[in-house]
């Protein structure tokens, strides 16, 4: 029951982020998507693996090291300045 839990927290995470690019109310290259899909991709990884889904577990595994590599580049960016 825990992972259901889990894995539906992560699957809102993810398309909140989603939805919201969408509808122009966040920005891809911002820390907020960057870390609802961080967070989102690890739930549903953790859950993925407690049901030893390997498909799964590649898929939300990668979509997991990808946001934390995007939100590393989001964070360190240098903000540009304005003329």
């Amino acid at each position: 029951m825990i992972y259901q839990i889990i894995s539906l927290l992560g699957a809102i995470l993810i398309l909140f982020a989603f939805a919201s690019v969408q509808m122009r109310r966040m920005e891809p290259e911002s820390v907020p998507y960057q870390s609802l899909n961080l967070f989102g991709g690890l739930c549903l990884c953790v859950a993925a693996v407690a049901a030893m889904q390997y498909g799964f577990i590649l898929l939300e595994g990668s979509w997991t090291v990808l946001s934390a590599q995007g939100l590393w580049r989001v964070i360190r960016q240098v903000p540009s300045s304005r003329a």
